[in-house]
């Protein structure tokens, strides 16, 4: 059995929650449905989570404050079913989460096997497993921040938890020539733009403002909490060029059929990827500027800055970059091959199975 603890709402996005539920549609696969619980802060992830066919409980606590959920986990490790899983060294916690405390980390040790997404690598925490899958990640790093301690590491882009869809797009777009990739932008004009589950400041529709032109055809995904989704549809129904995908469910498709995109920091650099969409990112948070920053040195991506330092400035490089990029075959070749040197679709079920080992 594994209980995954995560949540996604309007104020952190659905970035953490996906990528549990990734994981978890691969426990299923390996060992059936009734393997897999979730348990979630508040109405809005539980939800999420049952969209997706799993088991959800609700704990109707604060998200930043997890040591109040002590007590609730304490009275589910009296479960005659999780009980019995944890006696046979079956149980499985899987947290994900920023407000994670070394108190919290430790009650639940105490109740099963407990395995971290870690996106920091800044702290060394009571857990019997840790994930990072960022591409920036260093195992060496992570080996001296855990030395001496029976904690098993698993870091590095071929753990990036990718949706099983992504598989049938990327061996779909891999399989295109390099001539075909360089005159998709000619035939199609398909554009990309993803801002992340919330976007509270609605960067999607400055950048949208940015980059318009007749054209074009921009497709831009509306997360689950995204909170300007009214205006931005009336936006689509004056011009007939824009469409907006709200609460995306076959989201490889949707890159997949785009020939360029922006995007915000976060897992959809790596679906994109994945998927061999060139790309331009930025970061909106300071935990995205790592990742950003990573893809642009190593010429993955046009890197255009950090939103929430010089919003200003960023949106003005992501002009500029579009317009190289859109207008360069051989670079969009180029960022196209080297996102599928970082990453590939099997992160998740090489989580999966390591959760089950």
């Amino acid at each position: 059995m594994v209980i995954i603890r995560a949540d996604g709402n309007a104020r952190i996005g659905a970035g953490h929650l996906m990528r549990c539920i990734a994981i978890a549609e691969e426990l299923v696969l390996l060992e059936g449905r009734r393997a897999v619980i979730f348990l979630c802060a508040d109405e809005p992830s539980g939800d999420m989570a049952d969209e997706h066919g799993f088991r959800s409980y609700v704990l109707g606590t604060d998200y930043q404050d997890m040591e109040s959920e002590l007590p609730m986990w304490r009275k589910l490790a009296e479960n005659e079913a999780v009980k019995k899983e944890a006696e046979a060294g079956r149980l499985v916690l899987l947290i994900d989460s920023y407000y994670v405390t070394d108190r919290y980390l430790e009650a639940l040790g105490e109740i099963g096997r407990t395995v971290l997404m870690d996106d920091y690598g800044n702290h060394c925490y009571p857990v019997d497993c840790v994930v990072n899958y960022n591409a920036p990640a260093s195992m060496e790093a992570y080996r001296r921040l855990y030395q001496n301690r029976d904690v098993r590491l698993f870091i590095g882009s071929s753990y990036v938890p990718l949706r099983r869809q992504f598989r049938a797009v990327e061996e779909e777009n891999a399989s295109r020539s390099m001539s075909s990739a360089g005159e998709g932008i000619a035939e199609r004009r398909q554009v990309f733009i993803t801002t992340g589950g919330g976007d509270i400041d609605n960067i999607a529709g400055k950048i949208l403002r940015k980059l318009y032109a007749e054209s074009y055809e921009f497709h831009v995904a509306a997360g689950q909490f995204y909170p300007h989704l009214q205006d931005m549809s009336e936006l689509a129904e004056k011009y007939g060029n824009i469409h907006i995908h709200h609460n995306v469910k076959d989201m490889a498709g949707l890159m997949g059929m785009c020939d360029i995109a922006v995007t915000a920091g976060g897992s959809t650099i790596y679906e994109l990827a994945a998927a061999g969409v060139p790309f331009i990112c930025f970061s909106y948070a300071e935990n995205q500027e790592n990742l950003t920053e990573y893809v642009g040195r190593e010429h993955i991506a046009g890197y255009a800055g950090a939103w929430h330092k010089e919003p200003g400035e960023t949106l003005e490089r992501i002009g500029r970059l579009f317009e190289e990029l859109i207008s360069d075959a051989d670079m969009r070749i180029n960022y196209s091959e080297r996102g599928h040197e970082m990453v590939d679709s099997f992160g998740a079920e090489r989580i999966a199975r390591a959760l089950l080992a």
